[in-house]
């Protein structure tokens, strides 16, 4: 297992539980206790597929889980909120390190800083996965043989960590003499927030983001947010600006080479599935190996590729959304909640009728 993310680590603790007399070795460049971000986020019916499929890891994860039900938009100082939009976060280095430790508890071998530099490295072993990221090293070895794209989008966007503990997940929208920006913000902690800020390309350029240091772009973040921060503030954690990478692959596996997560596809973030597409596929590659032997890696594809495809989709069309944004926000603060609730496509009017009461209501 190149990758020691959330579907690495899951897969090998699924795969080596399930096969006591497999060796299974999890390869991760970076330390043990290292992470990059701050929270990851599941929609309430995210999480249904730990519950569904392996009740015990969702028993121990779920008390450590901030939750709420609501979801919050906010427009030119003008809070819309949309109700039945559960979701639950949790920090990134406790679920990191709860994988971890299950994948310990089996016999499974954990092996930190260790990068994989050449295919050559990954030769001799029956079955290599690469969960590896955006950047897999499996994957670039290979990618004739995968059939690999990554196009970028236009908006910048950087993670960073706030001390403020929002109340509800909230997509913030500011427009100043400075240009237009977005904030993702949703607390993973009684007292530390997540908070994602992305800004158009002209906006960007505008700020001379392109020119300041770490702590100049942190001060001038701050400014922008205002009073959305509530007195608090923000923290970087390699906080860099990136544009996101839209990652497809034609094939996901090339004899015994197959690829989980981000490696494989990436979805958006703002339909905040990326942990849990991971996982989804550690459990659908792990069922494949279980009831197929000399076809597994075709038949994990087979079966996922399609539950994969439609989410992609939605995330592809929310993604899209977030590159018109400025555009969206000449409508008024309802008008625009409306367009953003239905960007990707998977909440028509009539099912929103049903999760959101209030807000059709309204």
């Amino acid at each position: 297992m190149v990758g020691g993310g959330p579907g690495g680590l899951y897969f090998s603790y699924l795969i080596r539980r399930a096969h006591p007399d497999w060796h299974v070795r999890v390869v991760e460049q970076n330390a043990a206790d290292s992470t990059f971000g701050f929270g990851v986020v599941f929609s309430d019916r995210a999480l249904e597929f730990l519950r569904d499929d392996d009740p015990d890891t969702y028993a121990r994860i779920t008390p450590h889980t901030e939750r709420w039900t609501d979801l919050t938009v906010v427009l030119r100082g003008h809070a819309v909120t949309i109700d039945g939009i559960g979701f639950a976060a949790i920090g990134r280095l406790p679920l990191l390190r709860f994988l971890q430790r299950q994948a310990l508890s089996v016999g499974v071998v954990l092996d930190f800083e260790h990068g994989v530099s050449s295919d050559a490295e990954l030769d001799g072993f029956d079955l290599v996965v690469g969960a590896d990221g955006v950047n897999s090293v499996v994957r670039a070895t290979r990618e004739k043989a995968f059939g690999t794209s990554i196009r970028h989008l236009g908006n910048r966007f950087a993670w960073f960590g706030a001390t403020t503990p929002f109340e509800t997940l909230t997509q913030t929208f500011i427009e100043n003499a400075l240009g237009t920006f977005n904030a993702h913000h949703y607390r993973h902690s009684p007292r530390m927030s997540t908070l994602i800020f992305e800004c158009d390309p002209v906006s960007w350029q505008r700020v001379g983001f392109a020119t300041l240091g770490a702590d100049e772009t942190l001060s001038v973040c701050e400014r922008i947010l205002g009073d959305t921060l509530a007195g608090g503030r923000l923290v970087s954690n390699k906080s860099v600006w990136r544009c996101f990478p839209v990652v497809r692959n034609e094939r996901w596996w090339d004899g015994n080479r197959v690829l989980l997560g981000d490696a494989q596809r990436t979805a958006h973030f703002s339909i905040g599935s990326g942990t849990r597409l991971a996982m989804e596929d550690a459990i659908a590659l792990a069922r494949a190996l279980d009831q197929h032997r000399h076809d597994a890696l075709e038949a994990f594809e087979a079966a996922r590729r399609p539950i994969v495809d439609k989410l992609v989709a939605a995330a592809d069309a929310s993604g899209e959304w977030y590159e018109r944004f400025p555009a969206h926000m000449r409508l008024s603060p309802r008008e625009f909640a409306w367009s953003y609730i239905q960007r990707s496509g998977r909440i028509d009017p009539e099912r929103l009728r049903k999760t959101s009461p209030r807000f059709v209501d309204d």
